[in-house]
């Protein structure tokens, strides 16, 4: 399988409210936990948490591929809800 179009680990967001921001994209369940939109496909998969003396924050890994338009489309409409106050 070629790499991914689009790789990201997204730290503070937990992999339900990244599953449901590509599912009001269009995302629908598939086969093996893959959620497909129109032209693109993504892959959730939840990483060791972030720690920094003792505070721990969720990771989840994002993997999108498809046709290039589709997941910029994606790509675009996900930055406003992955901004976080703070940084």
């Amino acid at each position: 399988m070629a790499a991914p179009a689009f790789q990201l680990v997204v730290t503070g967001v937990p992999l339900w409210l990244l599953r449901a921001y590509l599912e009001e994209l269009g995302g629908r369940p598939g086969a093996d936990g893959l959620l497909q939109g129109d032209g693109w496909q993504a892959q959730l998969t939840q990483v060791e948490d972030y720690e920094i003396g003792s505070l721990r924050v969720g990771q989840v890994r994002l993997e999108l591929d498809g046709e290039a338009e589709a997941v910029g489309r994606v790509r675009k409409a996900l930055e406003p809800r992955l901004m976080r106050a703070g940084g």
